[in-house]
């Protein structure tokens, strides 16, 4: 037994980096050889690179420890065979994880240009509440008994109601706000507005005091 761990040839720290050295290798060619086939293209020839790339490094490393005791060789080239079934069944998993990542990141930076166009959204919509002459002049803007200012209420919720997580559907809702408001100014026959102004700089009108009857 003390020959597994120390011989003449291959001290015990030598035995432990070849360790090292094995599960990394295999490890790594699994990964890239999962990766490669996982793609579009298949990438077969990639694959078989992959693992010649790994072979060509745990084969020095099982020999070596082979000639310094068959013991030795024979645990690393276990551990070589665990390490593959262990990698190729984790992989998947790890495939999954940084995809998750990467659509958390991409769903953030699209909030957050959508987050810009609600800003703007409602800053158009103030000038119909707050200004008494677009008050008198496009009532209808205010009223939600008209299907399309109801439309508007309902689309400015849905959008406030998702505003500051970071939800994929954040973006659509958005989008279905500004279609919604465009759609209201038309039937209203007001002028859309892109970057009206107020003298409370950042100010946006609660939606909640909207009526019931929008929803509807």
């Amino acid at each position: 037994m003390p020959a597994l761990f120390e011989t003449n040839l291959l001290p015990a720290w030598q035995l432990l980096a070849l360790a090292a050295v094995v599960v990394a290798a295999v490890a790594g060619s699994v990964y890239l050889a999962r990766k490669h086939l996982a793609s579009d293209a298949g990438l077969p020839d990639a694959v078989f690179w992959d693992g010649f790339a790994g072979l060509a490094v745990v084969a020095p490393a099982v020999i070596v420890a082979s000639l310094a005791s068959p013991w030795a060789g024979l645990m690393l080239g276990l551990l070589a065979a665990g390490t593959a079934g262990a990698a190729y069944r984790w992989t998947p998993r790890l495939f999954s994880w940084q995809e998750a990542r990467r659509s958390a990141r991409e769903t953030l930076e699209a909030n957050e240009a959508a987050a810009a166009r609600h800003r703007s959204a409602l800053a158009r919509w103030q000038r119909y509440e707050l200004d008494p002459g677009y008050c008198i002049d496009y009532p209808g803007m205010s009223d939600p008994a008209r299907p399309e200012t109801a439309a508007l209420i309902r689309a400015m919720k849905a959008a406030q109601q998702l505003r500051g997580a970071n939800d994929a559907r954040y973006g659509p809702a958005v989008d279905r706000l500004e279609r919604a408001l465009a759609e209201a100014e038309r039937a209203a026959g007001a002028p859309g507005f892109s970057t009206p102004s107020f003298s409370t700089p950042g100010f946006f009108p609660d939606t909640r005091h909207l009526s019931a009857e929008g929803t509807r």
